[in-house]
């Protein structure tokens, strides 16, 4: 199995105590109580991805196991405006696509959502998961849904295909939406200023701001200030953050949550700053760490 070195040493072994009994109980929470509760919330990144493919339903069948808080996700759009869920802008990497069509580079954007779900999205990761299949955004929120909230990562695709899946399944206010492009957040909430929406930085960099490639960038008064523009309640950072920023978010009725930690050592130093939640490959790491405080 292909984990690519997210788990190290005893750390490796957490289906030793058995995912499924680290499940934490509670009430169904709507998508804003969830992001107001006083606990850090526990953020299973592309499902359970350390021991299953990534934006997979099995992947999202172990996180829901691990009794995750929330599912987080990411959706492109096919070539026929279907939304499809998939992190990368190419299928190389994560499916048969190369093999089966030859040449490299294909995009998500050139497909449509039929040659897309006819692909192995499995294999790549370990040959048990051979046959697995993209799904489609209506998909994996039909299996999500009734036992977690969905976090969607938007990497492509317009506002009104958005908008049209979360009304058409009566989500629009049931889940979290997330992404970098704080441009897409702005036009969203102005369509539905009830949606909940968390924005994921930093950014290239704010205007004025010469940032150096390749150094993530710390969270900043600035970019809080900027943040509060697009509508979102929730500020989504790398582990660039400080107990003074985080306090800063909190007096501005912002949550921080965090990407993505797989180490228990970081993921008690990020809590004992005050983050709200943490988004990781492996949340039973998470849980369990937590669980120890």
């Amino acid at each position: 199995m292909k984990t690519k070195g997210l788990l190290q040493g005893a750390w490796a072994r957490p289906l030793r105590w058995g995912v499924s009994k680290v499940r934490a109980p509670r009430p169904r929470l709507t998508a804003i109580e969830l992001i107001s509760r006083e606990r850090p919330v526990v953020i299973g990144h592309r499902g359970f991805s350390a021991f299953a493919p990534e934006n997979t339903s099995p992947a999202f069948h172990l996180a829901l196991e691990a009794g995750v808080d929330l599912v987080e996700l990411d959706y492109r759009q096919s070539a026929d405006g279907q939304l499809m869920v998939i992190h990368d802008a190419e299928l190389d990497r994560t499916t048969d696509a190369t093999l089966r069509w030859g040449g490299n580079h294909i995009k998500v954007e050139e497909r449509t959502a039929w040659e897309i779900r006819s692909l192995d999205a499995g294999s790549w990761f370990d040959p048990k998961y051979a046959g697995t299949r993209i799904p489609l955004l209506g998909e994996a929120l039909d299996l999500i849904q009734p036992r977690a909230i969905a976090l969607l990562e938007r990497k492509s695709g317009g506002v009104e295909s958005t908008i049209r899946l979360l009304e058409s399944k009566r989500l629009a206010g049931g889940v979290v939406v997330q992404s970098f492009d704080w441009a897409f957040l702005r036009a969203l909430h102005e369509h539905l200023p009830d949606q909940p929406l968390a924005a994921l930085g930093p950014l290239s960099g704010l205007p004025g701001v010469k940032r150096t490639p390749g150094v993530f960038g710390q969270l900043t008064g600035r970019w809080l200030k900027a943040l509060r523009k697009t509508g979102a309640s929730v500020v989504v950072w790398n582990k660039q953050v400080t107990k003074a920023s985080v306090r800063q978010a909190h007096q501005q009725g912002l949550k921080v949550w965090v990407y993505t930690i797989n180490r228990p050592e970081l993921a008690q130093r990020l809590l004992d700053l005050g983050v709200d939640g943490l988004i990781t490959n492996n949340p039973a790491i998470i849980w369990k760490t937590m669980a120890g405080r």
